[in-house]
């Protein structure tokens, strides 16, 4: 599907191709007319989704349906707006689950750009499937010109997204990204990836980190499918990312890992043959201290992983990073919500552990 932008020459979305609410007095616009991130491909079968069309029958059903979900999809826009609502509709009558949060699975998350930095300013609770209304700032601001960023949910997907601002408020598309931050980081991997269990949309570590480095990020996260098939590489291997980040060894054992995680990155380098990827260990499962074989399934997958680096070093493959699982979740047991899917205090460990890396790699004149 090919999107319109619905802009006016001087760069503002038109206001005659809002939707006007006389009897709220609000204005509702396409979010689809802003500038969007998150999404690699734009020939997509439906709205707000992580893969291509022509992927259909080509990847696991799993991967596919998962790819529906609009993690790591989001909207950058400029208002002056006194107030921010949100109208969205999702695809999936499963709010919640029964370990995260229906705010992270099918709420909204919206953030605004101060001078230090990105900081959050209000959440889209979900209340009712399948459409629903929120005013995202809670209260009046001054009407002020400023920078935004709203992400959509991690669990679920979205329909139609329509963002809802008074009549005389401005919108428009935020400035295109400055040309050595254009390039956008991309995560493939697990649930951990695609953000359970935050409690919020801009809580999943892949989200924090494009924040911490302010740039785009698309998020290749399939929960409990994140598991290295060529099919799915053909496709994690296609856009033209600064820096690939892989993590995915909590959905494959060592046996995997050996036979897939090779391939892999071979196929990325036969694409892309300078731009840095970044391996992630297996985090260090929290009751792995008493539980003996969740030890063993953690630290054979990330043996093997080690394995197969070292290999492709010594064969002269550069740009390989490696993030060990000792720097991830840190080691009092309190960064997740079942002992492997990270809380909020949980992503911002990872994003911690991972940024050093990334700012690092993102340097390197193939991460550009």
């Amino acid at each position: 599907m090919v999107r319109s932008s619905s802009r006016t020459d001087t760069g503002a979305t038109d206001p005659n191709m809002a939707v006007r609410d006389s009897k709220e007095d609000i204005c509702w616009y396409d979010l689809a007319a802003l500038a969007l991130e998150g999404m690699g491909w734009s020939e997509t079968e439906g709205p707000y989704e992580r893969l291509p069309a022509r992927a259909k029958g080509r990847v696991p059903e799993a991967v596919w349906n998962l790819a529906k979900h609009s993690a790591g999809i989001c909207a950058r826009f400029v208002a002056d707006a006194d107030a921010i609502f949100a109208r969205w509709t999702l695809k999936c009558p499963g709010l919640a689950m029964d370990h995260m949060p229906a705010t992270g699975v099918s709420g909204l998350d919206l953030y605004v750009r101060r001078p230090d930095g990105w900081r959050w300013l209000g959440v889209g609770r979900p209340t009712g499937f399948p459409t629903n209304r929120q005013q995202l700032t809670r209260g009046t601001m001054a009407a002020e010109r400023r920078e935004y960023i709203l992400y959509l949910p991690l669990y679920n997907g979205v329909e139609e997204v329509r963002l809802g601002l008074s009549p005389s408020a401005r919108l428009e598309r935020a400035p295109p990204r400055p040309a050595g931050r254009s390039k956008p980081l991309v995560f493939y991997g697990t649930s951990i990836v695609q953000g359970g269990c935050a409690s919020r949309p801009g809580m999943a570590y892949p989200a924090i980190l494009g924040r911490w480095l302010d740039v785009p990020v698309i998020n290749l996260g399939f929960s409990g499918s994140g598991r290295m098939e060529p099919e799915v590489a053909e496709f994690v291997a296609e856009p033209d990312a600064s820096v690939f980040v892989l993590d995915c060894l909590p959905n494959v054992q060592a046996p995997e890992v050996t036979e897939r995680l090779g391939p892999l990155i071979r196929k990325i380098r036969t694409a892309h043959p300078s731009t840095p990827v970044v391996l992630v260990d297996n985090v260090i499962y929290q009751d792995s201290y008493l539980m003996t074989d969740r030890r063993e399934r953690q630290e054979s997958s990330n043996r093997a992983q080690r394995a197969v680096l070292k290999e492709l070093r010594s064969a002269g493959i550069r740009g390989l990073f490696h993030v060990p699982a000792g720097r991830l979740l840190g080691h009092d047991g309190e960064a997740t919500a079942d002992g492997t899917h990270p809380t909020d205090a949980g992503f911002l460990r990872l994003a911690s552990a991972l940024h050093p890396v990334i700012k690092k790699a993102i340097r390197m004149p193939g991460g550009r």
